[in-house]
């Protein structure tokens, strides 16, 4: 007769076999103030209701045992890698060499690693050196295209005059109202 393990195994309710007596049993343990519970004895033949499995009928049993896993179609079988060899070009037409490489292409690009800035501070240079292109200064023509010139009038973008006049006696008033307000 072999030994029992040393830690055995729990049911859903915790009884164990106790490795000493060979009984079922609930261990003892510790409370959560530090006290031990003592181990309690379980009669022969008792089964709570935590470990009480769900019943199936001996039909079901089999069903259950003969089931195919989820998403199997009956009869399909995965093709073989070797069984597909690879287009020779001599057989495509112009349309499908012109689609392959296109895919060749894309591939290389998937490839092809991205350069990964160290640090954010690193965005400001990146704009600097690609300012230095044509398309780089085509695009920034774009971004003044929305500004205020006299060639290119933008209403909307145009400093308002009255208000800049305004602004100047604001700020001479605003000071004078900090002074006044200064404790001495």
């Amino acid at each position: 007769m072999s030994k029992p393990p040393i830690i055995p195994e729990t049911s859903a309710a915790g009884i164990a076999v106790d490795p000493r007596t060979l009984e079922r049993v609930i261990p003892e343990s510790r409370r959560p103030d530090g006290t031990v519970r003592k181990q309690i004895k379980i009669r022969p033949g008792f089964t709570p209701q935590e470990d009480v499995r769900r019943f199936r009928g001996t039909r079901q049993a089999q069903m259950d045992a003969n089931a195919l896993p989820k998403g199997h179609i009956i009869g399909w079988a995965p093709p073989s890698q070797t069984a597909v060899p690879p287009a020779s070009k001599a057989g495509m037409s112009k349309a499908q060499k012109k689609n392959e490489k296109r895919k060749e292409k894309r591939k290389e690009k998937r490839e092809e690693p991205t350069k990964v800035k160290d640090n954010w501070d690193d965005d400001d240079e990146g704009e600097a050196e690609g300012a230095s292109t044509p398309a780089a200064s085509n695009s920034a023509e774009k971004a003044k295209e929305g500004a205020h010139t006299p060639e290119n009038p933008n209403w909307a973008a145009a400093p308002d005059t009255k208000q800049d006049s305004k602004k100047g006696t604001d700020a001479e008033g605003l000071a004078d109202k900090l002074e006044k307000l200064e404790v001495r």
